[in-house]
């Protein structure tokens, strides 16, 4: 059989929980390489707290050049109460941000689904949440997480002054939105994009480029515009409504959390940052699990592999144009949590606790 060139992929499993969890990756990394005749290539590093603690700087130039030359970086997670009283350059989350920013990773995808096996463990009514099936995209480098001024600085009367700007330009939007516009005609053709175009000028800005930008290109996607606070509102009360969501970093972040949890657990989800195409149509892509560090369960054996599976099945989909082994993957899950295995976060009565482990050789086992 013929071997397939090798692609590099950067395991940055991180923090607290993340080495347990992106160690399973690995091992599912290296049975389609065994199995499938892929010669992925995989080298691992440190970024996060633990860099922090050996080097002094939460992600190394070396680490950082890393992931520059890899197809797909596989990030576990960061942070934890270990480093909360770090200056704010030295976080460990400052890791995650520098990759976001200088690997150009503008457009962030989280999917939000409720397994039909879990439906019962949303905290919402299960006619809510059965069958839902929503991707947010979020614009990832732009908006008041960079924009600038910003700063905390003295001023009168001794007190001070928290400056953060909120940006937005017209390339910003449109790349993000055609992401969304692409994604959605591979779904229900439906896209919502969320701003807070009522009170501020850059969520104005946001809802005209991207209806100018379907009226020119994506005439037979259906869009429609929310305020941000009312799609909040509506992920709860009707979830079912949306297909994909687009908005900024800021309500992104916010909505993105809210709509996982619809599903019942964070363990569960997977996320995938992207970067624009190159003229060979090669881009840079970081792929991590959504749920963070956990240091309260660090080492019982007990953290869901699964967000982090079904993120580097995000990468064989959307970096690796390997769909078929994408759509394995995804059924292998499916199919183990059909047959009743649980992490003890997705526990229910009648269903079969099993370790960190154990889940991830037990979806090794049902690609077999």
């Amino acid at each position: 059989m013929i071997k397939i060139k090798k692609r590099k992929i950067l395991l940055l499993p991180g923090d607290g929980i993340g080495p347990e969890v992106i160690q399973e990756v690995k091992k599912v990394i290296q049975w389609f390489n065994s199995n499938k005749s892929l010669d992925f290539e995989i080298d691992q590093d440190l970024a996060g707290g633990c860099s922090f603690d050996k080097h002094g700087t939460p992600i190394t130039d070396e680490v950082f050049y890393k992931a520059l030359e890899c197809e797909v970086v596989m990030l576990g997670a960061v942070g934890g109460p270990k480093w909360d009283n770090l200056d704010f350059s030295k976080k460990p989350e400052r890791a995650l941000l520098k990759l976001r920013k200088e690997l150009k990773l503008f457009a962030n995808l989280r999917p939000a689904i409720c397994f039909e096996q879990l439906v019962d463990a949303s905290t919402l009514k299960p006619e809510i949440v059965s069958g839902l099936d929503i991707m947010i995209v979020r614009e990832l480098t732009g908006g008041i997480y960079f924009g600038e001024p910003r700063g905390i600085k003295p001023i009168e009367n001794g007190e001070r002054k928290g400056v953060n700007t909120h940006t937005y330009t017209t390339s910003e939007i449109v790349r993000v939105a055609k992401v969304a516009f692409d994604l959605a005609k591979k779904r229900s053709n439906k896209v919502t994009s969320c701003e807070k175009s009522n009170v501020m000028e850059a969520g104005q800005l946001w809802r005209e480029e991207v209806q100018e930008l379907h009226d020119k290109e994506y005439k037979d996607v259906e869009l429609s515009h929310m305020l941000a606070d009312n799609c909040a509102m509506q992920l709860l009360k009707n979830p079912k409504q949306f297909d994909v969501i687009v908005t900024d970093n800021l309500f992104g972040d916010m909505l993105s959390d809210q709509a996982s949890m619809l599903t019942g657990s964070l363990g569960l989800l997977p996320s995938a940052s992207l970067g624009a195409k190159n003229k060979d149509g090669e881009m840079r892509a970081m792929y991590e699990p959504i749920h963070g560090s956990a240091p309260d369960i660090v080492g019982q054996g007990i953290a869901n592999p699964i967000a982090s599976i079904l993120s580097f099945a995000m990468a064989l989909r959307y970096s690796l144009d390997l769909d078929n082994e994408a759509d394995a993957l995804e059924k292998a899950v499916q199919d183990v949590l059909n047959d009743g295995l649980r992490t003890k976060d997705i526990i229910s009565e009648g269903m079969k606790e099993v370790s960190t482990s154990v889940m991830g050789d037990a979806i090794i086992s049902k690609l077999q």
